[in-house]
């Protein structure tokens, strides 16, 4: 078709204004993650392991691969922000791109330009393809990996299902086991429609099988087999092994929700804080519709679910003589389906750490499942029942952004009784639709009464997607939607672990914004080394003054660390500000089992860390207990002074050798 072509590049040039629009104003970002960014781009061997710091302590708690992307990026084009967060917003082009030719390849232009726009306006999607966690090239690799099945579908090719099988052992490297949810849909939709006979199937899926194992192994052989003496420390584990990760707190305990070493385990975060902060939330079928999880995917989930089951019925009662239009039906309504109801119910019912940007991976199969149903219903619009399927899709899209809008204090109070009144009308009207007059006028009338209901059902999302770009978002648990236009749910919309938006840099020269209920970083709120550790602002970043700064980068090169501190989310900001390494004793959340006590005083009378910044860590961690004795340690064995606000340890003059 001509207008192909010309459809794709406005998607994708309306989908690149959405996705890079003000793109620097998050700053950092994840401060956590551009800080390991920054250690790759001074130490390849930072970057092959995904180290924090660039002498190479500790891992962050995910395995490496979107720092392996942002490291390249950062390495060309220098570290700041547009390199760390433009390759997320390309990674978000590219998934629109392929959502789009992978729906537009066998049910039209129409559909994959609905797919791709579905895709793009989510606004789980608007926050995290401007965000530099590693969702964004989850979903990407996700998405290429459903369109090489679909391929294989096609034509039987084995190569197409190696190349699916390495790309979601390439995702198994960007976010562990949460790639591999939608494996055993993928390699049922091949077993079920695909081209050759049984037994080829059988051993082709064998292939593609050792394809994932081989893709992601390489990278867990080498770490694990590398003497743990001259490695980080793998972030995240109690055991220094990145299998205890990978099936601990990156997997199966996030299901069990029994994480070791996590946040939220053995006390870590309870009562009020846990709650507000929604690190697992209440299960249950209602979970992707309720709270923050909501506004981030469920706009069109109704209508999703309604094409599904159409999808289904088209399955059923398709016509005999067209064998291969049915088979890839079949596997459309497998592959994106079977993605949509696995993914979605394991994030409905698992009891672990779960957020709501997780949600981003559902935008994929969501587009595709409207892109590729939608059309057969259009195409079939003569029957009654085929229209009233095709008018209740668009009627479940407006009906729910009424109620999602509703939830909301003041933030465009009109839009959700438009959106409500207009996709209703025009649902009716299509339904209805079969008015005297010429064939072209009648056909004229329903595809313009079709194309306003759909854009009515995705106003809601696009709307909410659109608010979402127009804001900076920092902390480790950013949430979409507008700021200053009340809050959803009775959810705060500010960075750190309630997530949102919040401005960088607003008078604190370009660093991320003071922490909430600890003070600026690296200020123990009691005001010892030893005292109350509370949150300490994890994920939200801190305002780190030019004068400790310029403290640390003084004979930085004496020292393999300039400083030690309880834990990387409150190092992250310091070690950015500084450029210097910065030894984040427990991890993430200073929970880590990475040193004992013994083992930090070595390091210090060995003269490998110049100073230790007090305060941060989570109370009543697993790990306090270590972490205590170490504050409690330097606090009694060395001359401590205060930088602006900020009260550190010079851990080359003990007190015996202070005047005071």
């Amino acid at each position: 078709m001509g207008w192909s072509l010309p459809v794709l590049f406005a998607l994708l040039a309306l989908t690149g204004v959405l996705y890079l629009w003000a793109l620097g104003h998050s700053g950092w970002a994840n401060s956590y993650y551009a800080a390991a960014v920054e250690a790759g781009t001074k130490s390849w061997k930072a970057f092959f392991f995904g180290s924090f710091d660039s002498s190479n302590f500790i891992t962050i708690d995910k395995t490496p691969a979107s720092l392996w992307l942002m490291g390249l990026s950062a390495r060309i084009f220098g570290l700041n922000s547009w390199s760390l967060l433009v390759p997320q917003a390309l990674c978000g082009m590219a998934t629109v791109g392929l959502t789009y030719a992978a729906v537009k390849r066998w049910w039209g232009t129409a559909g994959g330009l609905l797919a791709g726009a579905v895709v793009a306006a989510t606004p789980a999607a608007a926050l995290m393809f401007r965000f530099n966690n590693p969702d964004a090239l989850l979903t990407l690799l996700l998405m290429a990996a459903a369109c090489a099945v679909m391929r294989a579908v096609e034509d039987g090719k084995t190569r197409w299902l190696i190349l699916a099988g390495s790309l979601m052992g390439f995702g198994f490297l960007t976010k562990m086991l949460q790639a591999l949810l939608v494996l055993p849909v993928f390699a049922l939709a091949y077993f079920v429609a695909g081209k050759p006979r049984l037994l080829k199937r059988t051993w082709q899926l064998a292939l593609a099988g050792l394809a994932v194992v081989v893709s992601a192994g390489w990278w867990i052989a080498i770490v694990e087999l590398w003497p743990a003496t001259s490695r980080p420390y793998i972030g995240g584990s109690t055991t220094n092994s990145v299998f205890e990760l990978m099936f601990g707190y990156n997997g199966l305990g996030r299901i069990t929700g029994n994480e070791v070493g996590a946040v939220s385990s053995q006390g870590a975060i309870t009562g009020t804080f846990a709650s507000t902060n929604q690190l697992s939330g209440g299960t249950g079928l209602g979970r992707l519709f309720s709270g923050e999880m909501g506004v981030e995917i469920s706009w069109l989930l109704p209508a999703a679910l309604l094409a599904l089951a159409a999808g289904i019925l088209l399955v059923c009662l398709h016509r005999r003589d067209d064998a291969k239009t049915g088979r890839m039906l079949r596997a459309s309504l497998i592959v994106w389906g079977g993605w949509l109801l696995v993914t979605g119910a394991v994030f409905s019912f698992m009891q672990g750490i779960i957020h709501p940007y997780y949600m981003v991976v559902l935008a994929p199969a969501l587009g595709a499942l409207l892109g590729m149903v939608i059309p057969q219903l259009w195409r079939r619009r003569g029957s009654i029942g085929w229209r009233a399927l095709l008018a209740a899709i668009p009627a479940a899209g407006a009906v729910w952004s009424f109620v999602l809008l509703g939830r909301t204090f003041s933030w465009m109070p009109w839009l959700r009784w438009t959106l409500l009144f207009v996709g209703l009308v025009t649902s009716a009207a299509l339904l209805a639709y079969d008015w005297p007059g010429g064939r072209f006028w009648r056909h004229s009338i329903g595809l313009g009464l079709a194309t306003v209901a759909l854009v009515t059902a995705l106003g809601g999302s696009a709307a909410w997607a659109v608010a979402t770009a127009g804001q900076p978002h920092t902390g480790a648990i950013p949430s979409s939607g507008p700021s200053g236009g009340g809050s959803f749910a009775g959810q705060g919309r500010n960075g750190g672990f309630s997530g949102g938006a919040r401005a960088w840099g607003d008078g604190n020269g370009g660093q991320p914004p003071a922490p909430q209920g600890g003070g600026r970083m690296g200020v123990a709120p009691s005001g010892g080394a030893g005292g109350n550790r509370g949150p300490g602002g994890v994920g939200e970043g801190s305002s780190v003054s030019s004068e400790l700064v310029a403290l640390l980068q003084k004979d930085a090169s004496s020292y393999r660390w300039t400083a030690a501190m309880s834990s990387a989310s409150n190092a992250a900001p310091v070690q950015l500000a500084s450029r210097t390494p910065i030894m984040a004793l427990g991890g993430f959340n200073g929970t880590d089992n990475s040193l004992t006590l013994a083992q930090f005083q070595a390091l210090v009378a060995a003269h490998r860390i110049h100073y230790y910044i007090a305060g941060g860590g989570f109370a009543n961690s697993p790990n306090s207990g270590v972490e205590g004795q170490i504050a409690t340690w330097v606090e009694q064995s060395f001359v401590s002074t205060t930088v602006g606000s900020t009260r550190l340890y010079d851990l080359t003059v003990p007190t015996s050798a202070s005047t005071n």
